[in-house]
């Protein structure tokens, strides 16, 4: 069992590469074949492949990295660790002289106290919208705020400040209006280590428009997170991306793979048959509800007017500023504003509650 299952042959296909890390909830697998190590391959080239539009049917060794980290055969338990401690590795092979490999070692072993924390951390402002009725998930939102709903022992907006802290974040904007009054009491009597500061809408100003009453308070790069959404990746990327790609706003997008269960029919001229394909699965990119902005786009925001993100988008696509879109896998994207996913996410904590007692 030296792969745990995390091994692929080179001629998988991205996609289904893709679907066998959110399987198994890990972010990096072994390609090899006849146990001859091949590579790794990554959440983040998978990532890298889709942000330059490369097909999700291409196989994995079509864009595997040259320059990677194994253990040799040589090298010690503690200079192993070392490594995989300072580059937060889930993962290590050890390879042979021969390019075979002799094992993998896995993080969850040698370090069972800790999870592999962020390589680069940074600390920006994170904006949260939580001024929505949260109308889909009534009757529970009749009496609790759609930021409280609770996540296992925390709530909704703790599990955000969780993520965002463990990368170094302590400044939170909180936009508030449906029942902004208990958000406040509950979020000041946990006396968190953060700096907190709650936006209080007198009306509702759609998706984006409460980054108005931020003019003044924000003078750098800033995240934006919808108060209903929970992203499993590492931040630190999506910033480098947005960053290196000089954007004005970046839409973290999540993909969403929706299978037809019958088989699709493409004509040309004449209605002559192009191409047959037998139960076919689309792959769309969904807007997730994490962004990243720049801080001027604050001051160019109308005052008192209902502005939705769409909105902000097509307004500096209009202008021919850059709108950047990082993709993160189906199962890094939780979107609790629906029944189904709220239930599933609830069944998630308490099977990972059960597996550590």
């Amino acid at each position: 069992m030296i792969y745990r299952n995390r091994n692929i042959k080179p001629q998988t296909t991205l996609l289904e590469a893709l679907k066998k890390m959110d399987s198994l909830d890990k972010k990096l697998l072994v390609v090899e074949e006849k146990d001859k190590f091949i590579g790794l391959l990554s959440a983040g080239d998978i990532q890298r492949a889709i942000i330059h539009n490369i097909s999700l049917e291409k196989p994995v060794d079509s864009v595997l990295r040259k320059n990677i980290r194994v253990a040799r055969q040589s090298d010690s338990l503690d200079h192993i660790k070392k490594m995989m401690f300072d580059f937060r590795m889930e993962l290590c092979p050890l390879i042979s002289n021969d390019e075979k490999i002799i094992d993998v070692l896995y993080w969850e072993d040698l370090f069972v106290e800790c999870r592999p924390s962020t390589l680069k951390p940074f600390n920006l402002p994170v904006v949260i919208m939580a001024g929505g009725l949260g109308s889909r998930l009534k009757p529970l939102t009749n009496v609790l705020p759609k930021p409280l709903i609770p996540i296992g022992d925390k709530t909704m907006l703790e599990e955000i400040f969780d993520r965002f802290s463990g990368h170094g974040c302590k400044d939170f904007y909180i936009s508030v209006n449906y029942k902004a009054e208990l958000i406040k009491f509950y979020i000041n009597n946990l006396k968190l280590p953060f700096n907190i500061s709650f936006i209080e809408e007198t009306k509702s100003l759609g998706t984006a428009g409460s980054l108005s009453l931020l003019k003044g308070k924000i003078n750098q790069t800033f995240f934006v997170t919808n108060c209903d959404i929970l992203i499993d990746q590492d931040y630190s990327e999506i910033l480098d991306y947005h960053n290196e790609q000089k954007n004005e706003i970046t839409i973290v997008a999540a993909l969403k793979h929706f299978p037809i269960p019958y088989g699709t029919i493409e004509t040309g001229d004449n209605g002559y048959l192009r191409e047959l394909n037998e139960k076919p699965e689309l792959t769309f990119k969904i807007n997730s509800g994490m962004y990243i902005l720049e801080p001027h786009l604050i001051d160019e925001m109308p005052d008192d007017k209902v502005i939705n993100t769409t909105d902000l988008i097509w307004n500096l696509k209009q202008n021919d500023l850059k709108v950047g879109v990082f993709p993160v896998s189906q199962n890094s994207w939780t979107d609790i504003g629906y029944w189904n996913e709220y239930l599933s996410i609830l069944e998630k904590k308490s099977t990972n509650l059960n597996t550590t007692e």
